[in-house]
Protein backbone atom coordinates (compact mmCIF):
# COMPACT_ATOMS: atom_id res chain seq x y z
CA UNK A 1 0.00 0.00 0.00
CA UNK A 2 1.04 3.58 -0.53
CA UNK A 3 2.45 6.15 1.94
CA UNK A 4 -0.49 8.37 3.50
CA UNK A 5 0.80 12.05 2.30
CA UNK A 6 2.47 14.09 5.07
CA UNK A 7 0.84 17.10 5.32
CA UNK A 8 4.29 18.69 6.37
CA UNK A 9 5.73 18.12 3.15
CA UNK A 10 5.96 21.46 1.81
CA UNK A 11 4.42 19.60 -1.70
CA UNK A 12 1.68 18.22 -0.35
CA UNK A 13 -1.26 20.89 -0.29
CA UNK A 14 -4.35 20.91 1.88
CA UNK A 15 -7.88 21.36 0.06
CA UNK A 16 -10.25 21.54 2.71
CA UNK A 17 -11.01 24.94 2.39
CA UNK A 18 -13.12 24.73 -0.73
CA UNK A 19 -15.46 22.34 0.85
CA UNK A 20 -16.39 20.05 -1.98
CA UNK A 21 -18.23 22.94 -2.94
CA UNK A 22 -18.23 23.14 -6.78
CA UNK A 23 -16.99 26.71 -8.01
CA UNK A 24 -15.01 27.29 -4.72
CA UNK A 25 -11.52 28.48 -5.20
CA UNK A 26 -8.06 28.67 -3.49
CA UNK A 27 -4.61 30.26 -4.72
CA UNK A 28 -1.64 29.33 -3.15
CA UNK A 29 1.79 30.62 -3.69
CA UNK A 30 4.64 28.96 -1.89
CA UNK A 31 8.31 28.49 -2.24
CA UNK A 32 9.33 24.75 -1.71
CA UNK A 33 12.68 23.28 -2.17
CA UNK A 34 13.09 21.14 -5.30
CA UNK A 35 12.95 17.28 -5.33
CA UNK A 36 15.85 15.29 -6.22
CA UNK A 37 16.39 13.96 -9.79
CA UNK A 38 14.23 16.95 -11.30
CA UNK A 39 15.48 17.23 -14.65
CA UNK A 40 17.61 15.26 -17.65
CA UNK A 41 21.08 14.29 -18.09
CA UNK A 42 22.31 17.56 -19.06
CA UNK A 43 20.11 20.13 -17.30
CA UNK A 44 17.70 20.57 -14.75
CA UNK A 45 16.74 22.00 -11.14
CA UNK A 46 19.28 21.33 -8.43
CA UNK A 47 17.69 19.67 -5.76
CA UNK A 48 17.51 22.30 -2.97
CA UNK A 49 16.59 24.51 -5.24
CA UNK A 50 14.28 27.78 -4.18
CA UNK A 51 10.89 26.50 -7.03
CA UNK A 52 8.29 29.54 -6.76
CA UNK A 53 5.02 28.27 -6.86
CA UNK A 54 1.74 29.93 -8.08
CA UNK A 55 -1.47 27.44 -7.95
CA UNK A 56 -4.92 27.72 -8.37
CA UNK A 57 -7.30 25.03 -6.56
CA UNK A 58 -11.02 24.81 -8.21
CA UNK A 59 -13.39 22.94 -6.44
CA UNK A 60 -15.37 21.06 -9.43
CA UNK A 61 -18.06 17.98 -9.47
CA UNK A 62 -15.23 15.15 -9.90
CA UNK A 63 -12.11 16.63 -7.84
CA UNK A 64 -10.31 19.32 -7.68
CA UNK A 65 -8.51 21.05 -10.22
CA UNK A 66 -5.06 22.50 -10.11
CA UNK A 67 -4.00 25.03 -12.26
CA UNK A 68 -0.58 26.66 -11.58
CA UNK A 69 2.94 27.85 -12.32
CA UNK A 70 6.53 27.34 -11.31
CA UNK A 71 9.65 29.30 -11.31
CA UNK A 72 13.10 27.55 -10.46
CA UNK A 73 16.80 27.91 -11.87
CA UNK A 74 18.49 25.90 -14.12
CA UNK A 75 21.81 24.65 -14.24
CA UNK A 76 23.15 22.32 -16.54
CA UNK A 77 26.00 22.79 -19.25
CA UNK A 78 26.14 23.08 -23.18
CA UNK A 79 26.14 20.22 -25.54
CA UNK A 80 28.15 21.93 -27.69
CA UNK A 81 30.82 23.42 -25.71
CA UNK A 82 30.18 22.20 -22.22
CA UNK A 83 30.25 25.45 -20.83
CA UNK A 84 28.26 25.82 -17.67
CA UNK A 85 24.42 26.82 -17.97
CA UNK A 86 22.46 29.42 -15.50
CA UNK A 87 19.17 30.42 -16.68
CA UNK A 88 15.85 31.00 -15.38
CA UNK A 89 12.73 28.84 -16.02
CA UNK A 90 9.09 28.27 -16.24
CA UNK A 91 6.25 25.83 -16.71
CA UNK A 92 2.91 25.07 -16.56
CA UNK A 93 0.64 22.71 -15.50
CA UNK A 94 -2.80 21.53 -15.14
CA UNK A 95 -4.30 18.44 -13.27
CA UNK A 96 -7.62 17.34 -11.85
CA UNK A 97 -6.76 15.63 -8.74
CA UNK A 98 -10.19 13.26 -8.17
CA UNK A 99 -12.93 12.87 -5.03
CA UNK A 100 -11.58 9.23 -3.71
CA UNK A 101 -15.87 8.10 -4.20
CA UNK A 102 -15.87 10.39 -6.92
CA UNK A 103 -19.21 9.41 -9.24
CA UNK A 104 -18.27 7.05 -12.07
CA UNK A 105 -21.26 7.11 -13.99
CA UNK A 106 -21.35 8.43 -17.16
CA UNK A 107 -18.35 7.67 -18.22
CA UNK A 108 -17.67 5.49 -21.14
CA UNK A 109 -17.46 1.24 -20.60
CA UNK A 110 -14.08 0.23 -21.29
CA UNK A 111 -12.58 -2.96 -21.32
CA UNK A 112 -10.97 -4.61 -18.12
CA UNK A 113 -7.12 -3.77 -19.59
CA UNK A 114 -8.40 -0.21 -20.70
CA UNK A 115 -10.15 0.50 -17.26
CA UNK A 116 -6.97 -0.78 -15.18
CA UNK A 117 -4.27 2.26 -17.30
CA UNK A 118 -7.23 4.44 -16.69
CA UNK A 119 -7.13 4.37 -13.17
CA UNK A 120 -3.77 4.01 -12.84
CA UNK A 121 -3.42 7.92 -14.90
CA UNK A 122 -6.28 8.89 -12.50
CA UNK A 123 -4.98 11.14 -9.43
CA UNK A 124 -6.80 11.23 -5.75
CA UNK A 125 -6.86 13.38 -2.95
CA UNK A 126 -6.45 11.60 0.14
CA UNK A 127 -8.09 13.29 3.34
CA UNK A 128 -8.82 16.50 1.31
CA UNK A 129 -4.57 16.37 0.47
CA UNK A 130 -2.83 16.27 -2.88
CA UNK A 131 0.75 15.48 -3.54
CA UNK A 132 2.29 17.97 -6.34
CA UNK A 133 5.13 16.14 -6.81
CA UNK A 134 4.45 14.01 -9.73
CA UNK A 135 2.74 16.84 -11.48
CA UNK A 136 5.49 19.18 -11.06
CA UNK A 137 8.39 16.43 -12.54
CA UNK A 138 6.27 15.99 -15.79
CA UNK A 139 5.58 20.07 -16.14
CA UNK A 140 9.61 20.53 -15.35
CA UNK A 141 10.73 17.62 -17.29
CA UNK A 142 8.66 17.77 -20.46
CA UNK A 143 9.65 21.20 -20.99
CA UNK A 144 13.23 21.29 -20.43
CA UNK A 145 15.07 21.71 -24.05
CA UNK A 146 16.73 18.25 -24.80
CA UNK A 147 19.86 19.55 -26.57
CA UNK A 148 20.58 22.94 -24.26
CA UNK A 149 23.37 24.90 -25.57
CA UNK A 150 24.58 28.86 -24.17
CA UNK A 151 23.88 30.30 -27.34
CA UNK A 152 21.97 29.68 -30.56
CA UNK A 153 24.98 29.72 -32.69
CA UNK A 154 27.40 28.01 -30.17
CA UNK A 155 30.24 26.96 -32.74
CA UNK A 156 31.05 24.05 -30.41
CA UNK A 157 34.78 22.64 -29.50
CA UNK A 158 37.88 22.15 -31.71
CA UNK A 159 37.67 18.27 -32.97
CA UNK A 160 41.35 17.99 -32.79
CA UNK A 161 42.55 19.80 -30.05
CA UNK A 162 39.12 20.67 -27.93
CA UNK A 163 39.28 24.20 -27.67
CA UNK A 164 35.88 26.09 -27.50
CA UNK A 165 35.69 27.72 -30.84
CA UNK A 166 34.03 30.68 -29.16
CA UNK A 167 37.04 31.99 -27.67
CA UNK A 168 38.92 32.10 -31.23
CA UNK A 169 36.82 32.63 -33.84
CA UNK A 170 40.28 32.17 -36.11
CA UNK A 171 41.37 29.01 -34.52
CA UNK A 172 42.46 26.13 -36.63
CA UNK A 173 44.81 23.59 -37.67
CA UNK A 174 47.19 22.87 -40.44
CA UNK A 175 46.19 20.41 -42.86
CA UNK A 176 48.74 18.24 -44.29
CA UNK A 177 47.28 15.92 -46.90
CA UNK A 178 48.73 12.29 -45.74
CA UNK A 179 49.88 11.18 -49.02
CA UNK A 180 52.50 14.16 -49.27
CA UNK A 181 53.77 13.90 -45.58
CA UNK A 182 54.85 10.56 -46.66
CA UNK A 183 57.19 11.70 -49.37
CA UNK A 184 58.13 14.43 -47.12
CA UNK A 185 59.85 11.88 -44.78
CA UNK A 186 60.92 10.47 -47.73
CA UNK A 187 62.78 13.14 -48.92
CA UNK A 188 63.98 13.51 -45.34
CA UNK A 189 65.95 10.31 -45.20
CA UNK A 190 67.58 10.20 -48.48
CA UNK A 191 69.34 14.49 -47.17
CA UNK A 192 70.03 12.43 -44.31
CA UNK A 193 71.55 9.84 -45.78
CA UNK A 194 73.49 12.19 -48.67
CA UNK A 195 74.80 13.91 -45.43
CA UNK A 196 76.26 10.72 -44.04
CA UNK A 197 78.29 9.78 -47.25
CA UNK A 198 79.50 13.62 -47.83
CA UNK A 199 84.00 13.52 -47.30
CA UNK A 200 85.01 14.89 -44.51
CA UNK A 201 86.88 18.01 -44.94
CA UNK A 202 91.38 17.75 -44.64
CA UNK A 203 90.42 13.88 -43.77
CA UNK A 204 92.76 12.75 -47.18
CA UNK A 205 94.99 15.13 -47.08
CA UNK A 206 96.08 13.93 -43.56
CA UNK A 207 96.97 10.72 -44.82
CA UNK A 208 98.83 11.72 -47.56
CA UNK A 209 101.38 13.32 -45.48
Amino acid sequence: MNARLDPRNPLVFDTRELGRRPGALKRVSRSVPAPRDLGIEVIGVAEGATVELDLRLESVMEGVLVTGTARAPLTGECVRCLEPLEREFEADFQEMYSYPDADARGRIVATDDDAEDDEEDILHLEDDLFDLEPVLRDAVVLALPLQPVCQDDCPGLCSECGERLADDPDHHHESVDIRWAALKGLAGSETAGEKDNAPRSGGDDTQEK
